[in-house]
C-alpha cells in the first residue's frame, strides 16, 4: 500500500557528493540508489525518488553532473546537449558518486541486504555496472545503453559486464528504441543469464527509448510504463525488501 507522499530534498553526503534524497513518511522496506538519466536531477528524476519514497523506501539520487558544475541539462530538449553531457562523464567519478550515495544509506541504517540500485538511460548502464562490481540486493535498469559499445572509459560493455552481474538483475526494454537494437537487447537477455544470480529482460513491443519519461509525451508509453513500474516494484520488494 502507497504511503503519504514525500518531498525529494537536495543535501551533500559527507564527502562533498551532492544528493538528492527523499525518504518514506512511514514503514521502510529498505534503500534504492536512483540513477538520472543523460538529463540529469530533473523534476522527473525526482518525482520517481518520490514515488519510490511513497512505496516505502528511502531514495537517494548522487548528482553525476556536479563536476561539471550543474545538476541538470537544461539547454534544450532534443538531447543533443544531454548526450554531450553524458559523454563529458568518467567512470571512476561515477563509481565514486554512486558509492556516496550507498554510504548514505549505510548510515541512514540501510543494510546491505536491503540496498538497490535503479536506473534510467545511461542510469541504467550505471545500474548494471554497479551490480557487477558490488554486492546489492537487486538492481533495476530501463533501458541502459551502451550494450556493445561503452560509452566511458573504464567501463565495459554491458554484454561484457553481465555475466559478472553478483545479485539479481532486471531489464526493461522498448522493441523500437532507436538507441539500442533488438540484437543487443536479445545479447543482453543472454549474458545476463550466464551470471550467478536471477535475471530478467522484458522488452515491451510499440515501445522506444526513455518510455517511462512521462515528462516528455514524445516518448512517453504509458502502458509500457505502468507494466514496467510494477515489475520494478516487485522485484525491489522481492530481493530487497525487509522481510518481516
Amino acid at each position: 500500500m502507497s504511503q503519504v507522499p514525500t518531498s525529494a530534498v537536495d543535501l551533500t553526503a559527507a564527502d562533498g557528493t551532492p544528493l538528492t534524497a527523499c525518504p518514506p513518511a512511514g514503514e521502510r522496506h529498505g534503500g534504492v540508489i536512483v540513477i538520472h538519466d543523460a538529463r540529469g536531477i530533473t523534476p522527473y528524476l525526482r518525482s520517481v525518488c518520490e514515488r519510490l519514497a511513497a512505496e516505502g523506501w528511502l531514495a537517494v539520487a548522487p548528482h553525476l553532473y556536479h563536476r561539471q558544475g550543474f545538476a541538470e541539462t537544461t539547454r534544450d530538449d532534443s538531447w543533443a546537449s544531454a548526450a554531450t553531457d553524458m559523454l563529458s562523464l568518467d567512470g571512476t567519478e561515477i563509481s565514486a558518486d554512486v558509492d556516496s550515495a550507498r554510504g548514505y544509506l549505510a548510515t541512514s541504517e540501510v543494510g546491505g541486504a536491503n540496498t538497490a540500485i535503479i536506473g534510467f538511460c545511461m542510469g541504467g548502464t550505471v545500474a548494471l555496472a554497479t551490480a557487477a562490481r558490488a554486492s546489492l540486493a537487486a538492481a533495476v535498469s530501463f533501458y541502459g545503453g551502451a550494450v556493445s559499445t561503452p560509452y566511458w572509459a573504464g567501463v565495459a560493455p554491458l554484454v561484457e559486464l553481465a555475466p559478472a552481474l553478483r545479485g539479481p538483475w532486471l531489464g526493461l526494454y522498448g522493441d523500437e528504441d532507436a538507441l539500442i537494437t533488438p540484437a543487443e537487447i536479445s545479447a543482453l537477455r543472454a549474458a545476463a543469464a550466464t551470471s550467478a544470480g536471477p535475471t530478467e529482460l522484458i522488452s515491451y513491443p510499440g515501445a522506444g527509448h526513455a518510455f517511462h519519461s512521462d515528462d516528455r509525451p514524445a516518448v512517453y508509453r504509458p502502458e509500457a510504463a505502468a507494466d514496467a513500474w510494477a515489475r520494478a516494484l516487485a522485484f525491489l520488494r522481492q530481493h530487497a525488501g525487509i522481510q518481516a
